[in-house]
């Protein structure tokens, strides 16, 4: 038989959405997970500017924009890939903090490099590290959400990283007419590493996280 879903279904939607946010912020470990990505997201989002890396600064032309545009899809499968054969145990909070600061790194990498090759190179590591922090998060929030909620608090959590990739698009163009290109990347993926370091200070639950 078809399990009885928990929780009233009659419900309004704006009430469901309440209770997943309410839930969300009341939990350290899952709002500082949502708030990690969006911020690293926000402040490292380097790929709204691949056009003008690739034309300006690389001469590539729109060819090279589309394999740099893959670059961090490909990093993103790989890794993907390599955890489901082997995933995730102990100290998962801390390697979901080490693989955001990581991709900070690599867009400051990326902002400073003129090859073309390297920029790829840095940009499919960038995959991979975010595909590990996108992994943990959304294993942690399926762990830490009673059964009711999930949906909810998943919603809550798709809608701040759905925005966080606009509004982060958003930052690098103006960034990049306040401060020059290269400039606003490196800013960008400084500012990831700050709110790193913000997180491991004010988190402690979410540093401390494993699944076992």
């Amino acid at each position: 038989p078809r399990p009885v879903p928990e929780g009233n279904l009659k419900e309004p939607a704006i009430k469901r959405i309440q209770e997943g946010l309410r839930f969300a912020f009341g939990s350290q470990l899952i709002i500082s997970a949502i708030a990690l990505d969006l911020f690293a997201v926000f402040f490292g989002g380097a790929v709204a500017l691949l056009p003008v890396f690739a034309k300006d600064i690389l001469h590539v032309g729109p060819e090279g924009a589309g394999i740099l545009r893959a670059g961090m899809s490909i990093g993103a499968i790989t890794m993907a890939l390599f955890l489901a054969h082997k995933p995730l145990g102990k100290s998962a909070g801390k390697i979901m903090l080490a693989c955001v600061a990581g991709f900070g790194l690599c867009i400051i990498g990326f902002g400073l490099s003129t090859n073309f090759y390297l920029s790829f190179v840095i940009l499919v590591v960038a995959g991979m590290f975010d595909e590990v922090s996108v992994f943990i998060r959304a294993a942690l929030i399926q762990f830490q959400t009673p059964d009711r909620m999930k949906g909810r608090v998943s919603s809550v959590n798709s809608i701040f990283i759905t925005s966080s990739n606009e509004l982060g698009a958003f930052e690098s163009g103006i960034t990049a007419g306040l401060m020059g290109t290269v400039p606003a990347v490196v800013f960008g993926g400084l500012m990831t590493l700050a709110v790193v370091g913000f997180t491991w200070w004010k988190a402690p639950k979410l540093k401390n996280y494993d699944f076992e």
